[in-house]
Order: structure tokens, then C-alpha cells, then sequence
């Protein structure tokens, strides 16, 4: 099947465009969120394309007044990718790897923006993530990272915000390869074993620089995918002796605090010190969530909204384990400060040794 994509020179197979391999789990996403420098206002969206399911989806949500709200969409795909409009969200690339549009306009539920990413610096290529449980290969895929500002607008529950690239930071992301998307097989794994999943992700802004850091780890608190990166207009340096430390807050599995520790080429070391501020929590993008889960089946065209009151918000939920923590930041490069702001995120479900987590959903004492 030809679709628009095909007449662009960007072919990696013989196959055209709309088959992207074999694996039914193939998917292509793109996730951005931003955050006020000064202030506790947040936004977040994504967008993923199935296209062995035939399904593209999209989310919006935005933090404001002690709610988070969240807008999701889903509709048929038609097996045509560049089609990047889902009902009343929409993703465009304007420049590619530098600037991109978010546009949403829902009157049903009061969400309207039109938000503009401007990349501050290059995007990374992330490690490649495999990971495979026994036969089954849960994991394959590519991420790029960059940091960067917004300007435009958004308006929510009858309020507009302006976003001005002086006060707005953010990141976004692009994934693409094979992760569990749409319904579960039915068909238990003989070498599943208890499900574990150890993750931290935390891209941070700074004046004049961004550092990214990510870590997935086994049970024992072994990684099996880890980087640090440092990146400026002068600098773009991979970093070595990584590692993190978390203290966690009682009855959760959600940071109370966290440093981070990286090593330059120079030997100088960093030292950044997150304190969280303020929980986004992903189920609002669809992650683990029950009826708008990435990739389900909702037919031609459909539309959902939902408003989670945060301080109702039951942390011992699994529901709720996978958040963005917003945080302050704290950058010392071998006693030189400085302040930055950016987010922690965490999926923790299972067991993880070093930090006393024994049961599949077991919190902190």
C-alpha cells in the first residue's frame, strides 16, 4: 500500500512506508513537556503511530490550579503516518530537529494551545534499548533527546496562559522501534517470571547548558541501560562514571530527593542535587491506563477527557507509580553552582535491591 511517506527518500526496506517490518509491537512516538522557569504551571503531550495495529493516538494534558488535566484522542490510521492530526491534537514538524507545533483545539472540554518548541541545543541519539525476557524480545527500540523553549499559548478551564521563550523550558523526545503497545497477549511468558522495571529518565535545563541522564536496571540494581551527556553551544560530551542516588518518601515509590553524578573527559565531576517539586503523572499520556493505553482500538475517530484532583492522588496506587517529578535543580561542577530546573521521571514496578523494594508493588517504609 503507497502511502504520502513513500515519495520522500526515506525508505529502509524494500517494502513501502506502511509496513515497518513484522512485529506487530512496531511503534513511532513523540512526547514533549514544558514547564515554567519560575512557577508551578506544566504541560505535556504525545503522540504515537501503530502501524501493524492501524491506530495513531494523542494526548494533552496540562497542570493548573492543584489539577491535572487530560485530553486523549485516537482514530484509525489508515496506514498513512503523515497524516499527524488526531481529532483536536495535532503534532507538525516545521523544521526537523529544531522546531516543532503543538496545536490543540478541544471546545468540548475548554483545552486550546498552540505551542512552539524551539530546540536550544542539538537533539541526541540515545543508546539503543533491547531487552528481552527469555524468547520474548520486550524491547527494541531508539530514542532522540532534546532540550529547548516554548512560545505560544495555551488556555485551560476557561484561563490562557502565554508561553514566551524566556520563561518557558522543556523537553521532548522521539522514540521509534518495538515496546508492548495495544492489548496484552493473552499467551503468559514461561520465563516472565515477576514483572521488574527500574527506570529514571531526567533531562535538565540550565542558562547556558542541558545534562540528560537516564538509568534502566535489573532487580539487583544492575544497569542494562545507562548515559549522562552534558551539551551546551560549545560542548556536546558524553559522560562516564554515572550513577544516581535516591532517597524515597514513606508509602511511595516516588523520590523525596536525588543527585545524580557524572564524570567530564576532563575529570572534572558534576554534581546535580533534584529536589521535587511537583508530581506529573503519566497516566495522563496514556501509560498503563486502562481504556486510553497507547495503540488500544477506539474505531474512526475518538475523544476523552478526564481531570485528576493531585491531592486526591493515592501514591500507593500503582496506577500512579509513573510520574515526572518537576524539580529544581542544583549543578555543582567542582564547587562552580548553578541553578537549572527539569524533570525526574520514574517507573518503578517490581523488585529493585538497592533500595528495599522485595514485591511487585510494594512501597517504602
Amino acid at each position: 500500500m503507497l502511502t504520502k511517506a513513500d515519495d520522500y527518500p526515506i525508505h529502509q526496506t524494500p517494502e513501502p512506508i506502511a509496513y515497518s517490518g513484522t512485529d506487530r509491537n512496531f511503534y513511532d512516538r513523540y512526547f514533549f513537556n514544558g514547564y515554567q522557569r519560575d512557577g508551578d504551571l506544566f504541560f505535556a503531550a504525545a503522540m504515537g503511530i501503530y502501524p501493524h495495529l492501524n491506530v495513531m493516538d494523542a494526548a494533552f494534558c496540562i497542570i493548573a490550579n492543584g489539577k491535572q488535566y487530560n485530553l486523549h484522542a485516537s482514530k484509525t490510521l489508515h496506514m498513512e503516518r503523515l497524516d499527524t492530526r488526531v481529532g483536536p491534537i495535532e503534532i507538525e514538524v516545521i523544521e526537523p530537529l529544531n522546531i516543532l507545533r503543538i496545536a490543540v483545539n478541544d471546545p468540548d472540554h475548554g483545552i486550546h494551545a498552540d505551542l512552539i518548541f524551539n530546540a536550544r541545543f542539538p537533539a541526541i541519539e540515545e543508546p539503543r534499548f533491547i531487552r528481552r525476557v527469555g524468547s520474548i524480545t520486550a524491547m527494541d527500540y531508539t530514542r532522540l533527546t532534546q532540550n529547548g523553549t516554548y512560545e505560544g499559548y495555551f488556555e485551560v478551564a476557561g484561563e490562557r496562559c502565554e508561553v514566551g521563550r524566556d520563561n518557558w523550558w522543556g523537553t521532548r523526545d522521539r522514540s521509534w522501534g518495538i515496546r508492548s503497545i495495544g492489548l496484552r497477549d493473552p499467551q503468559a511468558n514461561p520465563y516472565g517470571g515477576t514483572p521488574q522495571f527500574f527506570w529514571l529518565w531526567s533531562p535538565l535545563n540550565f542558562e547556558d547548558s542541558a545534562t540528560f541522564y537516564h538509568l534502566n536496571a535489573d532487580a539487583s540494581g544492575e544497569p542494562w541501560n545507562t548515559r549522562g551527556r552534558l551539551i551546551s553551544e560549545a560542548v556536546d560530551e558524553e559522560l562516564t562514571d554515572v550513577s544516581s542516588e535516591l532517597t524515597y518518601l514513606s508509602g511511595t515509590r516516588y523520590a523525596q530527593d536525588a543527585t545524580i553524578a557524572m564524570t567530564r573527559s576532563n575529570g572534572q565531576r558534576l554534581k546535580l542535587t533534584l529536589t521535587p517539586q511537583k508530581n506529573f503523572y503519566m497516566r495522563g499520556l496514556g501509560y498503563t491506563h486502562p481504556e486510553w493505553g497507547h495503540g488500544l482500538y477506539h474505531g474512526e475517530l475518538a475523544s476523552g477527557f478526564e481531570v485528576y484532583e493531585l491531592d486526591d492522588i493515592d501514591p500507593a496506587d500503582p496506577a500512579y507509580f509513573h510520574i515526572q517529578a518537576i524539580c529544581a535543580v542544583e549543578l555543582d561542577a567542582d564547587g562552580q553552582v548553578s541553578t537549572g530546573k527539569g524533570v525526574l521521571e520514574q517507573f518503578v514496578i517490581g523488585a529493585y535491591e538497592p533500595y528495599g523494594f522485595k514485591d511487585l508493588l510494594d512501597v517504602a517504609p
